[in-house]
């Protein structure tokens, strides 16, 4: 039996995330978190909390400054606003993945699609919606987030751009927590930008000791 299957029998934990809906849980320290892209391409716009102060949260800023790159992938170690390390990237099947395009939200919509779209359900709409229901983030606590799976090219005049995916059906990506954490994902129910083939599909969550 291949290790990948071996560590997903011994998951204390599995979930699927329907396509276009959020998913919130705890992690605790040195327990590993999967993120499998069920169908390929799909953004999973994803959100980390110290689960003892949620206050403390995930900082693209000091993530990128410490590794001193743009993209995520195996050995990048994601820090707090605090300077701690939140999680650990321990394997990825992917290749990379973005921390540059943000979560879509009503006022993205409208700037990079149409006034149309401004009402279309959105990754913000998403984490309000787990937010309210956990009851210990609120509207205040949504920052810069990851976009496991997602592919942003930076140009060379330094802008973005938004480009058809390069996962595939059962690409993953294991995090090992190094902290007690809180994650809030909201599988992207974007349907404006090819990074999805305009078409979100299911993601599975895995947890091992």
């Amino acid at each position: 039996m291949s290790d990948v299957l071996k560590q997903a029998d011994a998951a204390v934990y599995r979930a699927t995330i329907p396509a276009g809906e959020p998913w919130l849980m705890q992690i605790k320290a040195g327990q590993t978190l999967r993120i499998l892209d069920l169908e390929g391409n799909q953004a999973v716009d994803t959100l980390f909390y110290n689960a003892q102060n949620p206050r403390e949260r995930y900082d693209v800023q000091r993530t990128l400054r410490r590794q001193n790159r743009v993209y995520l992938s195996v050995g990048s170690v994601l820090y707090s606003n605090l300077g701690q390390p939140m999680l650990t990237l321990v394997h990825d099947t992917c290749g990379r993945h973005d921390t540059l395009g943000g979560a879509c939200a009503q006022e993205s919509n409208t700037v990079r699609y149409a006034l149309d779209k401004r009402y279309m359900h959105s990754c913000r709409d998403n984490y309000l919606r787990a937010c309210v229901n956990d009851g210990r983030l609120g509207k205040r606590d949504i920052g810069a987030n990851i976009n496991f799976f997602m592919n942003v090219p930076v140009t060379t005049d330094g802008g973005l751009t938004f480009e058809d995916g390069i996962s595939a059906p059962g690409k993953y990506v294991d995090l090992h927590a190094e902290m007690d954490v809180i994650v809030l994902i909201s599988n992207c129910p974007q349907l404006n930008n090819p990074c999805n083939a305009y078409r979100p599909t299911p993601a599975q969550v895995l947890v091992w000791d």
